[in-house]
């Protein structure tokens, strides 16, 4: 199912292809990795829906995105993933916005430090990193199946690979010790688990499913990833963390390939060489409980009785 062919060269901004005609939807593109994301694909002449929760720094988002792409189409649909609610609405406002969908990038996720619940009733890390994209690419997947060759793209992390556990009776953590870094690693294992369950469940059509991670990106998220991390990522500081973390720019190729290079195949999982905190995007190998057949279809439908999608492949 994964692409074997190896280049040698490595893959840079310079191999994204020009995207006229194409539509693509970010979630999470107000900063960070989805910003670096979306403007790279606007640059190539993309129309980029930014889906994102803050409206007032999606509109900020667009003005730094025109810069350099003075032309670029750039709707902003209100997306809150931590809401069920918001995640329809938003769905449904795509789709007054486009009759088909290029590219989605399930880029959007938290790291919440407390336990807190959503209007849901879910934790609130897992349902905006999980629960959230599943029931939005759920809602969105007519839409890239209308597409000549829809991708969906959602990002992990290198925290996917620690040894994480998923318990699907206990997806909230109630009955269980909350640890912000755990969880968030279930959720981020999750992602993978998803991606791959959907390209085995997309098997026949046109549309792909992928993943990717960024490695270690300096971002405002490493804001949320405890002290250390908060001290490291001071601009003070980062003299130290030169040699480990790579800018937004590098974090975002290993989705961006996953977005557009031709020879990508569904299943395919690209970020900086394994084991590696930064460099190219290579493919990458998941881990066997990442892989999971088993697990995946379980959680699958877990998700779907959650969140009330139910997907549909006919």
């Amino acid at each position: 199912m994964r692409n074997r062919v190896r280049r040698t060269t490595p893959w840079t901004a310079d191999d994204i292809p020009d995207l006229p005609g194409c539509t693509a939807v970010v979630t999470g593109a107000t900063a960070g990795l989805g910003l670096a994301t979306a403007r790279m694909l606007a640059e190539r002449g993309a129309r980029v829906i930014l889906a994102c929760r803050n409206i007032e720094k999606a509109i900020k988002a667009a003005q730094l995105i025109r810069r350099s792409a003075p032309a670029a189409d750039l709707p902003i649909v209100p997306l809150d993933l931590a809401s069920q609610q918001s995640v329809r609405t938003a769905a449904a406002r795509v789709r007054t916005e486009c009759d088909r969908v290029d590219l989605l990038i399930n880029n959007a996720g938290t790291l919440i430090r407390h336990r807190t619940r959503t209007e849901d009733g879910f934790e609130t890390t897992f349902a905006t990193n999980h629960l959230g994209p599943f029931a939005f690419t759920g809602l969105l997947l007519d839409l890239l199946r209308a597409a000549p060759a829809g991708r969906v793209v959602t990002v992990s992390s290198g925290s996917a690979t620690f040894k994480t556990a998923l318990d699907l009776e206990d997806l909230s953590y109630q009955h269980r010790e909350y640890r912000p870094l755990r969880v968030y690693g279930a959720s981020k294992l999750a992602n993978l688990l998803f991606t791959f369950e959907l390209q085995r469940r997309l098997n026949g059509t046109a549309v792909r499913s992928l993943a990717a991670q960024p490695g270690l990106a300096r971002t405002d998220f490493g804001y949320n990833m405890g002290a250390v991390l908060r001290f490291l990522n001071q601009p003070r500081n980062r003299w130290l963390t030169d040699w480990m973390m790579q800018s937004p720019d590098m974090g975002a190729l290993p989705t961006l390939r996953a977005a557009v290079d031709p020879t990508a195949c569904g299943g395919d999982f690209y970020g900086p060489p394994n084991g590696r905190l930064r460099g190219y995007p290579t493919h990458n190998q998941p881990t066997a409980t990442a892989d999971d057949p088993h697990l995946a279809a379980a959680l699958w439908a877990r998700s779907q009785e959650l969140t009330g999608v139910t997907y549909t492949f006919d």
